[in-house]
């Protein structure tokens, strides 16, 4: 240990030494060149007064220090000395700083300063101190506070890193020798201005002889021509970084570099087999596929991409091959259709080639193969065969029935050649129109036909083998309507005008066309004139235009709405066709005033609504609604009437019999005591003993009972003892609404002389009556005597 020191101030005072030549091994020293203390000129100031600089009496020097000290003890730092330190100990030393008192301690008395834990220059590199004397007894500074560094001295304590565990790279397959593949990366902690322990050097560890590093810069090359990926895709390569530039003591590190060939196109496609052989029927429809090839190529992606095409076939244009892009096959399929009766097999030259061919490997050989294929055709029962894919057949509208308007024929392709059943879908004749005749193939009507009604008709036929049923094949038949003459033309429009009373001899009222549902191939052209039968007596006459067109002319001066208001104008129309058609159409023409200008002024109800666009039907249908309008709104009114309920008592001078209203719903047909029709005709023969179906009992409700008044002299007791008998049963009813209500009782008591003239007090028996009391009532009601009074008129009764 005591050696270590030793060397450790030998390395401290050569450097300070060096550093700092005659200073000793005092970390600090007195300044040369003039008394502790003194000033010097260094100019005179903006006042003129002369600027002095005092001389520091303190020079520092760097102090060294080995970093990773492993020693027990504290490593010695260094030592501070004051020229004013006699040695008597008046003097203390304060240190401050970057980790004094934590890192770094001084002897307040001899100026020795040590390190307390081990360093790490790699954590930081050097400290920034402050050290200042200071008299112990007074505290005055004895010189000024000055700064100092202590340096880290780095050793080879940190091996290279590299900046990632593992590398990935990629290399194309076959490529030259020193082909750059990655350069790697290591970092050495330590000082690189110091020594070597911070100069790395590259070596590899594994992946040769395939790959090589660079030793200096770690970039890494291919080492060895022709490396196939097909024999091997991925290599594992261990880079080694070692410092002190590669010699023996240095620390080292490893990464590995995980290397893959990427692939060239430098293998040609290969058919599997020199002769492929396919199978299909005949029936395989168009655009199906025939069969499947394949060949192989040991590329992946892009350079494995094939193109199939056909070079050559003994049946040009029936076949084509396409390539599935995710599988890399060849598909073959149909074009045209084929027929085992024609041809029963097919030979096709089929040639494959990358799509991606790399002009670096020409060399290689042709990157295309060849193979043949065989299509057999298999026979398949086919259904019969038209010999046109639609049919157009005419016939004109005035065919009779069972006309044969044209055949279809079809026959079986197949070699046994099976007999054919014509049909018609009648899914496509619903109103079985046509017919065809099973063994030939005759399409005839079966109803009249109406080119106005239907110009074409669109069927289909259906052909089945008799053999085989479920052969079917159909075809379209268009079947045109010829028209024939058989309409007659007619006005255009419901022609009605008016004339003026003042009008002129042939003077143009109104111009007429016609119109003709039938279709002749020159065209339309129409005949007009007058009807023979008006012709004699005739007030209007035709004039053809030769357009189709006629003009309506007055063949008189005037005329006279009073004499005759409406001339019906009989107009024929033939047509150009044959047979010629003709009708009669009727003009409808009204007498009017007019002014001079020919503009109508007045004109009867029947002319206005003409001219307003009216017609006599529209003029009906009118006055049809507003009558069954007024029905609807008289109606309504009489409803509403009804609706109205008259008072039960309109005056008290009213004398009548009351009707008293009962919201009560019975039980029904069944329910023959919810109500006693008994209570209005007598209200003192009512059943105190009998209940009610519809209402609880009274006898589970007992009826609160009232104290009774005192009977008076007047006449109206009986009045009185009839309400208090009322107001006693609905108190004691169980049914009765909880709130105030009106009852009407139409009771008139029993004071009157006549007594009650209501028919709800007689008995059921009119033969029972005595109406001969009426005689002595007076006048007044002589004639009601008369009526029911007398024994005659009672045995009538």
């Amino acid at each position: 240990m005591d050696r270590r020191k030793a060397y450790v101030l030998m390395v401290l005072w050569a450097v300070a030494h060096l550093s700092s030549p005659g200073s000793g091994l005092r970390a600090l020293r007195r300044t040369t060149g003039g008394r502790r203390g003194s000033t010097g000129l260094t100019g005179q100031d903006a006042n003129g007064v002369p600027l002095r600089r005092s001389k520091r009496g303190w020079m520092w020097n760097q102090f060294f220090l080995l970093e990773e000290y492993t020693g027990t003890d504290m490593q010695y730092v260094g030592k501070l000395h004051s020229d004013g330190d006699r040695g008597d100990g008046s003097v203390r030393y304060v240190l401050t700083g970057e980790g004094a008192g934590s890192l770094f301690k001084i002897d307040e008395k001899s100026g020795d300063i040590h390190a307390t834990k081990r360093l790490d220059r790699e954590e930081k590199a050097y400290y920034i101190l402050h050290a200042k004397a200071i008299n112990r007894f007074t505290n005055e500074a004895l010189e000024g506070q000055s700064e100092f560094i202590i340096k880290i001295h780095d050793i080879n304590d940190n091996e290279p890193r590299f900046t990632k565990d593992v590398y990935t790279a990629r290399v194309p397959e076959m490529s030259d020798i020193g082909t750059s593949v990655i350069q790697v990366t290591a970092t050495d902690a330590d000082d690189a201005t110091y020594g070597n322990s911070a100069r790395v050097v590259y070596s590899i560890l594994e992946g040769q002889p395939y790959f090589s590093v660079d030793p200096e810069t770690g970039l890494i090359k291919t080492a060895l021509p022709g490396m196939d990926r097909e024999v091997k895709e991925n290599y594992q390569v261990v880079i080694q970084a070692k410092d002190m530039a590669g010699q023996m003591g240095g620390l080292s590190g490893t990464t590995t570099v995980s290397i893959t060939l990427s692939d060239v196109n430098d293998n040609p496609p290969r058919f599997t087999k020199t002769l492929y052989e396919f199978r299909v029927p005949e029936s395989v429809e168009l655009g199906g596929t025939v069969g499947v090839i394949r060949a192989m190529d040991a590329d992946i992606g892009e350079n494995a991409e094939m193109d199939y095409r056909i070079i050559g076939s003994d049946g040009p244009g029936m076949f084509d091959i396409t390539t599935n892009r995710s599988t890399q096959d060849g598909v073959i399929v149909l074009r045209k259709p084929l027929d085992f009766e024609r041809k029963r097999q097919y030979s096709l030259r089929v040639q494959v080639e990358n799509a991606h061919i790399n002009p670096r490997f020409f060399s290689v050989g042709p990157f295309r193969d060849e193979a043949t294929v065989k299509i057999v055709v298999e026979d398949v029962d086919e259904p019969p065969v038209f010999e046109r894919a639609s049919y157009v057949m005419e016939v004109k509208e005035d065919a009779a029935r069972n006309t044969i308007i044209g055949s279809v024929s079809a026959s079986d392709p197949d070699d046994k050649n099976s007999l054919v059943r014509y049909t018609i879908d009648r899914r496509t004749d619903m109103d079985r129109v046509f017919n065809i005749h099973a063994g030939n193939g005759s399409v005839y009507t079966l109803r009249e036909l109406d080119r106005e009604e239907n110009a074409w008709h669109n069927i289909s036929v259906l052909a089945t083998e008799f053999n085989n049923p479920r052969q079917i094949s159909r075809v379209p038949v268009y079947i045109r309507v010829l028209d024939v003459n058989d309409n007659a033309p007619t006005f255009a429009t419901n022609y009605e005008t008016f004339v003026c009373e003042n009008a002129k001899a042939n003077q143009r009222i109104q111009t007429v066309s016609a119109t003709d549902p039938d279709e002749p191939l020159g065209g339309h052209r129409f005949f007009f004139g007058l009807a023979q039968e008006a012709a004699g007596k005739a007030n209007f006459s035709v004039r053809d235009n030769k357009d189709n067109t006629a003009w309506i002319l007055t063949r008189r001066n005037s005329y006279n709405s009073l004499q005759k208001s409406v001339y019906h104008v009989p107009v024929v129309i033939s047509d150009g066709e044959f047979p010629m058609q003709s009708s009669t159409s009727t003009l409808t023409v009204r007498v009017c005033t007019c002014d001079r200008e020919g503009n109508m002024k007045l004109c009867n109800a029947e002319a206005l609504t003409a001219r307003a666009g009216l017609s006599t039907g529209a003029l009906v249908a009118i006055l049809l609604c507003v009558i069954i309008l007024l029905m609807i709104v008289v109606l309504f009114a009489a409803l509403r009437r009804q609706r109205k309920k008259e008072p039960l008592i309109i005056s008290k001078e009213d004398v009548r019999d009351n009707v008293v209203s009962y919201n009560d719903e019975g039980g029904g047909e069944e329910d023959t005591q919810a109500f006693d029709i008994g209570t209005l005709r007598n209200p003192e023969a009512i059943e105190e003993s009998k209940q009610r179906r519809d209402i609880v009992p009274e006898t589970f409700y007992p009826p609160v009972r009232r104290p009774v008044l005192p009977p008076t002299r007047d006449n109206n007791g009986d009045v009185r003892d009839f309400i208090n008998q009322r107001l006693v049963d609905n108190d004691s009813d169980p049914t009765a609404p909880p709130y105030d209500s009106l009852a009407t009782y139409a009771y008139e008591g029993n004071g009157s002389v006549a007594e009650s003239l209501s028919s709800l007090e007689s008995v059921t028996t009119e033969g029972d009556q005595d109406y001969n009391y009426l005689s002595e009532w007076g006048p007044r009601f002589k004639k009601l005597a008369d009526m029911y009074g007398g024994d005659d008129m009672a045995n009538v009764l």
